[in-house]
């Protein structure tokens, strides 16, 4: 058999992303250490790091390479960070596997409590949603752009350039980085749609790397992340749009919670509702409900 060709991003958090679902493949399967093999891509969304991503192309800056590699059979599967895919995928597509999902809390760096933060702090991020929930938890702040990959984000704390800035802790923890900032509460900061998850997708009509990669999907993850992806559809936000969202398992029910805002903190609207796993009429309706009440500026930054 042909090596299996995994097809990623070429960012250090990427390729260790990209190890893990190897190693995933590899362990389920028996298969020889080679038997699956690492074909890296730099990503547009990685090549300009001076501009707010929503300014240049969206979350597709992410996947586009992989896509076109997926597309013409140079990758057999593409591995994605789920909360960098869009909402809306090619239909010759199919995401056929999800990791079990990791650590989903924002890790402050740079100071140990968000309210310990001194007033008018220059805090970095590129994220919408961390910007937007910094600000109305502490509307003094200075928040300032910061894109880069993780090494960079930390290093410009570190040189004091900005005084703060928010990670995944996910991201941290797969770069083997510890000992660094305090994990937020879901409490204080609800997540990102899919935050933590890892993501396989392959070929639709490819059926044998489907049922390859569907003997390492973690179930939970995978109904969880679907329904936020389902409230996020619904929703119609793009990059520029503040929202966080969080599905849990609780018995045999998954539990959902989101939160909309307006860019600079000042309007939130939250809301959650419980429902069977397959049951994705659930997040369509809460999506409803939170733009029912939300005010007409913050409709209008998800298209309604």
């Amino acid at each position: 058999m042909k090596p299996l060709r995994l097809g990623t991003r070429a960012s250090p958090l990427a390729l260790a992303q990209a190890h893990l679902v190897r190693d995933a493949l590899i362990e389920a399967h028996g298969l020889a250490a080679d038997a699956v093999s690492l074909v890296p891509f730099v990503a547009s969304g990685d090549k300009v790091q001076d501009r707010a991503l929503a300014e240049i192309g969206g979350k597709a800056l992410w996947t586009k390479e992989l896509d076109h590699a997926l597309a013409s059979g140079q990758i057999d599967m593409a591995v994605h960070s789920m909360k960098d895919v869009e909402t809306q995928r090619p239909p010759h597509f199919r995401l056929a596997a999800m990791l079990e999902r990791a650590d989903v809390r924002d890790q402050l760096i740079g100071c140990p409590h968000i309210v310990a933060l001194r007033k008018g702090a220059v805090v970095g991020t590129s994220s919408p949603r961390r910007r937007a929930q910094l600000l109305r938890l502490r509307p003094d702040l200075n928040i300032v752009l910061l894109r880069g990959n993780v090494a960079t984000r930390l290093a410009k704390v570190e040189t004091g350039d900005i005084e703060a800035t928010l990670l995944a802790a996910a991201g941290l923890a797969r770069l083997g980085i510890s000992g660094v900032g305090a994990p937020v509460p879901v409490e204080t900061l609800l997540p990102a749609p899919a935050q933590g998850a890892i993501g396989i997708e392959v070929r639709a009509n490819d059926a044998r790397v489907t049922a390859l990669v569907a003997a390492i999907n973690h179930a939970d993850t995978f109904a969880c992340v679907r329904a936020e992806r389902a409230l996020l559809a619904a929703l119609g936000g793009d990059c520029h749009s503040a929202l966080a969202a969080l599905t849990v398992r609780s018995a045999d029910q998954l539990h959902l919670r989101a939160e909309l805002y307006l860019p600079d903190g000042s309007e939130r609207v939250a809301g959650q509702t419980r429902f069977e796993g397959d049951a994705l009429t659930a997040p369509v309706a809460l999506a409803h409900d939170l733009l029912s009440r939300a005010s007409p500026a913050l409709a209008a930054h998800f298209g309604h």
